[in-house]
């Protein structure tokens, strides 16, 4: 057993790209060593700005030997059958022997091959990989052939200790690498992986990113409270750096108090997005700071002035734009910016902004009813919703759509729950963002994604497989949370139910819920209230969870399978109307007042929502019907009898379908 180590050494790679991209040559030299058969120990990867490495210990040095025998087709077979046997098996014929195998003579290939040594299977293989690495963008850089997503200029590759060869067009392949760009560069020779890691830690290397990212936010946490100042913690953003660094170093700037007048998202994300730097909170007054943290990729013989100068400099002209921006903005008003929206393309079939907000009125007008939002203060927020789309700032900023309709729509004095739905009509975009509390906010958000799934199916674009390029599913989970989180009881559009009912599948999973007991609640007609349908989901699980509904479910089955059969032979067409005169046995006559009595109450707990009333008199048909199944001959020889019974099973299966088809529970 041995360890294999490869880095593959580059110019900086794109933070965004790293994750995968390490992820991607584990699974790579994990693949090509399965493929040879070997069984190996733990995989570990590591990428920084300019390496990408994996570990694998515990390789065995060699393929076992190969020593089986294999049946091949019967002497006398076509020649073709033969040879084709000869050449799967990659043997001659000479290598095979005949056997009788229950009276038939076969060809059995004898096949023994040796080991292949690893460094062989590794030399072998590291070429074709690196050329088809898959990065999502690379391109060809020098003479060669090679496409990487940037100039690949060293290899290590170690197995056991020693370096396996392989020629990769020009790239050396050895033992050696570089450490920390400006602090460390010259090129230093390793062992194996430990030996690496030391080494590169004392080249001012971090190779673990988790790491880097600890470092980073405690760094920064650290300079910041001995300035009397809280960091924003950022969790994105400390991915993001941890991929632009290699030995971070955390340093506080600030720009002009002045630019604290500009709206505080419009900085945070300024800083952000130009200069990947952090925002700043002042604990005294809980508002942005006039500072901010850089992250530094070296320690400075200065302590780091003049890289501190440098970012000073350019976040004060990027907020020196944004405050230009914020005060452009502010002189024409929202609404006078709405007929600008017929210049932007929402979707070539489906038209201009313009056009949708008209679309979403409609909607949001029919939601009001459902909602109880004020309608005046609704269509005035939807016909104001996209119109920060044509401003400087968003145009700047594209992430502070929404956010910026808000501010704009404040600054000029609109109702501020108008001016909150504004910034609130996106969410919910993800599992992590919050629904919003603003009932007007609600349900423009509603009718917002409401008009993009109805507008998308109307031109036949739904999501197929693994694709969803306009986020059609996250628009469904969207509706699904306000729905559930705000208890709103509306109507899903019939064209919609289906895919609203996968959607919803992945919701109660999350919650807990089985995905059968949502195919037996939505295989009922008209289940397209979701509320409602979840009260009927829960109820029907709690109840199952008992004694009673465990056993009730497997008698209602039972009775539906009843039926198929008789229905197979037969189509049933009868009414539900017992003769009371037929019952001619206990256990059906009690069955039949059990049925009379808890099905009426049943039908009422439902009218009223209650499903577990009404599943607590579904359970007292239970007893009854394990007695009638004992005790009753369904398929009587008296035809007038045997239809008498096959009613009380239909009954019990049509009352039993005013709460779910129990016929699509598993179990």
């Amino acid at each position: 057993m041995a360890e294999l180590f490869i880095e593959l050494f580059s110019e900086e790679i794109p933070s965004r790209m790293q994750n995968t991209a390490r992820a991607d040559l584990g699974r790579l030299v994990s693949g090509f060593l399965k493929a040879a058969g070997l069984k190996f120990g733990a995989v570990e990867t590591y990428a920084t700005p300019r390496r990408l490495c994996v570990k694998i210990a515990d390789v065995p040095t060699s393929t076992p030997d190969i020593n089986q025998q294999r049946k091949g087709p019967q002497v006398g077979a076509p020649e073709q059958a033969i040879q084709g046997f000869l050449r799967g098996a990659g043997v001659t014929l000479e290598q095979c022997v005949e056997q009788e195998i229950k009276g038939k003579t076969f060809y059995v290939a004898m096949i023994e091959k040796s080991g292949q040594q690893t460094a062989e299977i590794i030399a072998a293989s590291m070429p074709e990989l690196i050329n088809k690495f898959p990065w999502p963008k690379s391109m060809r850089w020098g003479a060669g052939s090679l496409k990487w997503v940037r100039p690949l200029q060293s290899i290590i590759c170690l197995f056991g200790g020693d370096v396996v060869p392989f020629e990769i067009e020009n790239v050396p392949v050895g033992d050696s690498t570089q450490g920390h760009l400006f602090m460390n560069n010259a090129r230093f020779s390793v062992k194996d992986f430990a030996d690496y890691r030391a080494k590169l830690l004392a080249a001012n290397v971090m190779l673990n990113g988790a790491e880097r990212e600890a470092v980073i936010l405690a760094e920064a946490q650290v300079i910041c409270a001995k300035a009397g100042l809280e960091l924003i913690d950022d969790k994105s953003l400390i991915a993001e750096t941890a991929g632009l660094v290699e030995w971070p170093v955390a340093l506080l700037g600030e720009f002009e108090i002045e630019f604290l007048d500009v709206p505080q998202r419009v900085i945070i994300e300024t800083i952000k997005g130009h200069q990947k730097c952090f925002a700043v909170i002042d604990p005294k007054t809980k508002k942005l700071s006039h500072h901010f943290v850089a992250i530094s990729n070296m320690i400075a013989d200065d302590g780091g002035k003049t890289i501190t100068h440098g970012n000073e400099k350019v976040i004060r002209a990027r907020l020196s734009d944004a405050n230009y921006f914020w005060q452009t903005d502010k002189k024409t008003k929202l609404a006078d910016r709405v007929e600008k929206l017929k210049n932007i393309t929402f979707h070539a079939k489906l038209g201009s902004q313009h056009q949708r907000v008209e679309a979403i009125k409609e909607i949001a007008e029919m939601l009001c009813e459902f909602t109880h939002a004020d309608k005046a203060k609704t269509l005035l927020a939807v016909e104001l919703s996209k119109a920060d789309l044509v401003t400087h700032m968003v145009g700047e900023l594209p992430e502070l759509q929404g956010y910026m309709g808000q501010q704009y729509a404040l600054a000029e004095g609109i109702d501020a729950d108008v001016a909150e739905a504004l910034a609130q009509h996106y969410a919910p975009q993800g599992p992590s963002d919050a629904v919003p509390t603003n009932i007007i906010a609600l349900t423009v958000s509603l009718a917002d994604k409401f008009n993009t799934l109805l507008g998308f199916w109307s031109i036949d674009e739904k999501p197929t497989g693994s694709k969803d390029p306009y986020a059609l599913r996250r628009a469904a989970l969207g509706i699904i949370r306000i729905v559930m989180e705000r208890n709103l009881r509306l109507d899903i559009p019939a064209e919609l139910l289906p895919f609203f009912i996968d959607r919803l599948k992945v919701y109660f999973r999350e919650q807990g819920l089985r995905h059968d007991l949502i195919d037996a609640v939505f295989a009922l007609k008209g289940q397209n209230d979701l509320v409602l349908a979840e009260k009927r989901v829960i109820a029907l699980a709690d109840f199952l969870a008992t004694d009673d509904g465990a056993n009730l479910l497997a008698g209602v089955k039972r009775a539906n399978n009843i039926l198929q059969a008789e229905d197979k032979k037969q189509p049933l067409k009868f009414n539900s109307i017992i003769d009371e005169k037929l019952l001619v046995l206990d256990a059906e006559r009690h069955l039949f007042a059990a049925i009379t009595k808890n099905v009426e109450l049943m039908n009422e707990a439902v009218k009223k929502e209650d499903f577990a009333a009404a599943m607590t008199a579904l359970a007292q048909l239970r007893q009854p019907i394990d007695s009638f199944f004992e005790d009753v001959k369904v398929n009587d020889d008296d035809a007038a009898i045997r239809i008498n019974r096959l009613k009380l099973l239909f009954i019990i299966r049509t009352a039993t379908k005013t709460i779910a088809d129990f016929s699509r529970v598993e179990g």
